[in-house]
């Protein structure tokens, strides 16, 4: 995963323009062209350091979009309770009904030719559901701790309940949920440029695959094109899954492996 975003960040800046024509037109991979080129002789590798960035900024920015509003919602839901708590939670499970994939198409189609911005709210406002019913749940159950009690009856303030309190006892949940926001963001953005309803403006992996698409480099044989910006997808999809993993090893004791309970013991 660090390799995936060191490329990213470092690319860009190493590679050739990746908008430059040559005249090597469906070129296979060589010594001038590392990845292959176009059907206009782009240089695919060039091409793939740019989505490599946008992808990725394209999942953090909906990560922390996502992340926000499920903090807000799940979290002040779960603390304040009764109508301020049913009205978010119904807010949460009106958006949970609707699958949020089927949902980010049908606004994405609505707002077609919005760019990336347009992009990253539709996915952003869409997913966020989920982890605020998480953080509702766990809120629910942190507001009846002892210290919680201690700090009302001390007569402190709300926002520092909530943020001194009941925040940073949450915050290997809400590590997690993030990184599940950037896995599925990166997928969902994906998805939608392949169909043609993201932004164009910059380079993703998803635009990558729908100008490949296009240009039927499947049936040409120009597998350079096509296979890269799969493969980064699955392995960013597996090294950030992974991660998860590991953060609810940390959350939930009985997830871990009895080599690493021994290692926490000592």
């Amino acid at each position: 995963m660090t390799a995936i975003v060191l490329f990213g960040v470092l690319g860009p800046p190493l590679t050739p323009d990746p908008q430059a024509i040559s005249g090597a037109v469906l070129s296979p991979p060589s010594g001038a062209h590392w990845f292959g080129t176009t059907q206009t002789g782009q240089d695919v590798l060039a091409q793939l350091a740019e989505a490599t960035r946008g992808s990725l900024l394209v999942g953090f920015v909906v990560g922390v979009l996502a992340t926000a509003l499920s903090v807000v919602v799940g979290v002040v839901g779960g603390y304040a309770g009764r109508r301020t708590d049913e009205t978010l939670s119904l807010l949460t499970n009106v958006v949970l009904v609707i699958p949020s994939l089927p949902l980010a198409i049908v606004i994405a189609n609505y707002l077609a030719g919005g760019g990336l911005a347009v992009t990253v709210l539709v996915i952003g406002v869409t997913i966020w559901a989920a982890p605020a019913r998480v953080l509702r749940a766990q809120t629910r159950s942190l507001r009846e701790r002892d210290y919680v009690s201690a700090a009302k009856a001390s007569g402190e303030r709300t926002w520092r309940i909530l943020f001194v309190e009941i925040l940073p006892n949450l915050l290997p949940v809400v590590a997690s949920q993030f990184v599940f926001s950037v896995v599925f963001a990166v997928l969902t953005e994906a998805s939608l440029a392949f169909l043609g309803l993201a932004g164009f403006g910059q380079l993703t992996w998803g635009t990558l695959l729908y100008y490949a698409q296009n240009a039927q480099a499947l049936v040409l044989g120009a597998w350079w094109w096509f296979v890269p910006p799969g493969l980064l997808m699955a392995l960013t999809g597996c090294g950030l899954s992974l991660i998860n993993f590991a953060i609810d090893e940390v959350i939930d004791p009985n997830l871990r492996t009895p080599a690493r309970k021994r290692k926490v013991s000592r």
